[in-house]
């Protein structure tokens, strides 16, 4: 919404994404550190590609709703009129806005800003909607040495009780009962499918149009 309001009143805008990987030093964010494990071995290097992927599927997200044609032509006119700072982490993002150093971001976890407001920095967040969203699942192993337990714990994380846990960590519970404030936004949902099956189209597009500015 805001992009396209620009777009149509033809004024120059200040467009902020950060894409968060790969870097020399790579910092995870806490959701994203959370996926590695004994079982799936990964380090750094694949989970911070995972956050990469889900990072360019918003962007890919937004040109999918615009038109593809038309949502192409919209970012390469943002990156020439405006340029785009590229910055590494939303955690830390989150934490510049905090700080004053920098007075506006387009993309940080709504998680994150609400931690550091609830603990007194000068910081508030606010959606433009419609949110573009991620949804996040969960599943039980094929084979789990504890069967019984883990489908338990599948169940309680899925109740009211569990929802309220994660609802205590700023995260958006999918259960309507709690009435958390996000289940009135208009929300779209990003297709992971589509991240997975068309990923090498869509990186190849944000190396030219984000990174190199063609």
């Amino acid at each position: 919404q805001f992009i396209e309001k620009a777009k149509n009143d033809g004024k120059p805008f200040f467009c902020w994404l950060n894409p968060t990987r790969m870097h020399i030093v790579t910092h995870l964010a806490e959701k994203y550190e959370k996926m590695r494990n004994s079982q799936n071995g990964w380090s750094e290097e694949e989970a911070g590609m995972f956050q990469l992927d889900e990072d360019i599927g918003l962007v890919m997200q937004k040109l999918k709703d615009l038109g593809e044609d038309n949502g192409l032509t919209l970012f390469r006119e943002i990156v020439a009129t405006n340029g785009i700072s590229v910055r590494k982490g939303h955690t830390l993002l989150a934490g510049l806005v905090a700080s004053g150093e920098v007075p506006f971001a387009l993309t940080v976890y709504n998680h994150n800003a609400e931690r550091l407001k609830q603990r007194g920095a000068p910081i508030d967040w606010y959606v433009i909607q419609p949110a573009y969203v991620r949804p996040n699942g969960i599943a039980l192993s094929r084979k789990p040495p504890h069967p019984h337990a883990a489908l338990l714990f599948y169940d309680f994380l899925l109740s009211e009780d569990g929802q309220r846990i994660l609802e205590k960590g700023n995260y958006v519970p999918t259960n309507l009962k709690l009435g958390h404030p996000a289940h009135l936004l208009t929300l779209k949902f990003i297709d992971s499918g589509i991240v997975l099956d068309e990923s090498a189209k869509w990186d190849k597009l944000w190396d030219q149009i984000i990174k190199r500015g063609k």
